[in-house]
């Protein structure tokens, strides 16, 4: 986003899905007053945190694209994540 001030329209444009959209609106439309700020500053902050992850996405597609690594740091949870399905398996699956 731009350097312009938050607005309720700007957050409703951040976050890109509908769902989310009208959770916002029907919370910020029933907040009490004195709740109005603290529930658009959490909307704002997770309208920010949608920008940044659609950006981000973007750079590693981007990347991938002209065959390179995605940037960032990454970790390995490969062995990780077998390790855990070797629990779980261990314990029969439901």
């Amino acid at each position: 986003m731009s350097s312009e001030p938050w607005t309720i329209e700007s957050i409703c444009d951040a976050l890109g899905n509908p769902t989310l959209t009208t959770r916002f609106l029907g919370e910020i439309n029933r907040a009490p007053a004195h709740e109005i700020l603290a529930v658009f500053a959490r909307w704002e902050r997770i309208a920010k945190d949608t920008l940044a992850a659609v950006q981000r996405g973007r750079e590693i597609a981007a990347a991938e694209a002209r065959g390179e690594e995605p940037p960032g740091e990454w970790i390995d949870g490969t062995a990780r994540l077998q390790q855990a399905a070797a629990r779980i398996g261990s314990r029969g699956a439901a």
